[in-house]
């Protein structure tokens, strides 16, 4: 086992260590340089930019889905005939593959043929470019992706709601408080672990999103949806920029190893 995990984890990373340390691009001898990658990032405008996209779509990405991930299981979690089926049905999106849910989106967001654009005609609004704009493509995009994942925070906070004590709920009604009431004082505060671990995981999945922006608009227009790991694929495989994209490869696993545990460190507070 330990020969096993030496193979498939712990070589490759320090293999990319070894990479992110010299310039190589494919076809041409490599050239050790030391931290000349690491120095290139913050003065390539193209790097800071695929940053600031990352962040944004990262946050839309973990809080919409977290806002309406608690309210579907907030209303799930009621009583009511069907509460099984129509459960089933709205974590369909979860179960779709990436590239499919890519391809029917993209089609949706078509200016002229897409549904979308046909259903805002019917409330007066006029058609919008959505992923083909630039002004409009990582707001598109974070639409799917709340779409598509809502139901996992849903799944997660319905546990919540599910190991929930009656008593105190029965106590504050014979005290008088409302439904309001009961849900600020009372329901958020017992599942808000539950809504921490379903944002530790919408976080970091959020983060090394790829599959269905490369899928929709491969960064695009120009480069106004690249986020950090379109930017690292396309110097890898489009431009063959091994050592530099080696670098961004190892920044963006720390990014990532911090941000998870400054996440896990807010929950422990929290709990």
């Amino acid at each position: 086992a330990l020969v096993v995990v030496l193979a498939i984890i712990v070589f490759p990373w320090l293999f990319t260590i070894w990479m992110s340390l010299n310039e190589w691009k494919v076809g041409s001898p490599t050239t050790f340089v030391g931290f000349a990658n690491y120095l290139r990032m913050p003065n390539d405008p193209r790097f800071v930019e695929a940053v600031g996209h990352t962040i944004v779509y990262t946050a839309l990405s973990v809080v919409l889905p977290l806002v309406f991930g608690t309210l579907a299981a907030v209303v799930f979690h009621q009583k009511v005939p069907g509460r099984g089926f129509l459960r089933g049905v709205f974590i369909l999106p979860m179960m779709a593959t990436p590239v499919a849910i890519a391809l029917v989106w993209t089609m949706m967001f078509h200016p002229q043929l897409g549904v979308l654009n046909y259903l805002l005609s019917l409330v007066g609004i006029p058609p919008q470019l959505w992923v083909f704009h630039p002004g409009t493509v990582i707001p598109s995009l974070v639409l799917v992706e709340t779409w598509q994942w809502t139901p996992l925070v849903m799944l997660i906070v319905l546990g919540g709601l599910a190991s929930m004590p009656r008593e105190p709920f029965e106590s504050a009604e014979i005290d008088g408080a409302n439904a309001w009431q009961q849900f600020r004082y009372l329901t958020l505060p017992m599942i808000a672990p539950f809504i921490m671990v379903a944002a530790i995981i919408r976080s970091i999945d959020a983060l090394k999103s790829f599959d269905i922006i490369y899928a929709m608009t491969q960064g695009g227009p120009g480069t106004a949806s690249e986020t950090i790991n379109i930017y690292l694929y396309n110097t890898a495989f489009a431009y063959y920029d091994i050592g530099y994209s080696s670098a961004m490869a190892i920044v963006f696993f720390v990014i990532i190893v911090a941000m998870s545990l400054a996440l896990l460190m807010l929950r422990q507070r929290m709990q």
